[in-house]
């Protein structure tokens, strides 16, 4: 009789502990208000009012960028952003060409929480992300913030927090500034950040991942979060971390289903 009872009374504290730690790394949908959204319906592309192509640069990420429309889709409520070899565009000299859009300067979020549900295709050299970078300021004085990046055949995205207390100065672990989580490989996914005055909180299919917190330093640059953000979506290929890409692999494509932003409800209101 002992031993049944210890054995139950493990149980049901295992079964509480766990119920304890499902509650506090999930969001509690009650207290979150849709203020925006973006469900792709548009009969005729995307919605110009809100979204930019993202132009070529000159860094990893953006040095493959093209404004080819053959890039850009949107097809049963989905935004259909795509990589390729570049066998036809024959006056630009880019091996790939690559599909991207942002909200800079048109639709900017600060203060709630912004969801993305999205399909990834995976191939060699792949680098599709969401992200998020200041209406204003410099990187990495502004600071980014990497809501989903996803390589090559990878069966977990990364998660991190560039700023100049983690670039510039290095300190990544007080506090942690990076995480990785396990996707659905083969289907949609829901990532997500919530931003306040005070933390970033990052997540993958309602389960938090990461928590960025303001702390007290004597350091540069710690949060500089406290500001307008634009959101990036982009299908990257190639680069020094993700590799070279795969002909063979292309064309490659992430198909993006939703994004909404939310912000919390005011007492009283």
């Amino acid at each position: 009789m002992k031993k049944s009872y210890v054995l139950i009374s493990l149980l049901i504290s295992s079964a509480f502990i766990s119920s304890m730690f499902i509650s506090c790394n999930q969001i509690d949908a009650s207290s979150w208000r849709l203020i925006w959204e973006d469900d792709f319906n548009q009969t005729e592309g995307f919605d110009q009012s809100v979204w930019s192509k993202i132009p070529r640069g000159g860094s990893d990420w953006n040095n493959f960028m093209s404004d080819f429309d053959s890039l850009y889709s949107v097809k049963d409520s989905h935004l259909i952003l795509t990589g390729i070899t570049n066998n036809t565009q024959k006056s630009d000299t880019a091996a790939y060409l690559t599909g991207g859009l942002y909200t800079k300067g048109k639709k900017s979020f600060e203060n709630g929480r912004i969801e993305i549900r999205a399909k990834l295709e995976s191939a060699t050299g792949a680098w599709p992300a969401f992200w998020l970078l200041p209406e204003h300021g410099s990187w990495p004085n502004g600071g980014e913030i990497d809501i989903m990046e996803h390589l090559n055949h990878d069966s977990i995205t990364y998660q991190t927090i560039h700023t100049h207390y983690t670039y510039k100065l290095g300190i990544k672990d007080n506090p942690k500034s990076g995480a990785t989580a396990k996707i659905n490989k083969d289907d949609y996914n829901v990532y997500a950040v919530e931003l306040y005055a005070d933390s970033i909180s990052l997540f993958v299919n309602d389960i938090k991942t990461l928590t960025y917190p303001r702390i007290v330093t004597d350091k540069a640059g710690q949060f500089p979060f406290d500001a307008p953000f634009y959101l990036l979506l982009d299908m990257q290929l190639g680069g020094s971390w993700v590799g070279d890409p795969s002909p063979k692999e292309l064309p490659v494509s992430m198909y993006i289903d939703w994004v909404r932003f939310y912000q919390k409800e005011v007492v009283g209101q």
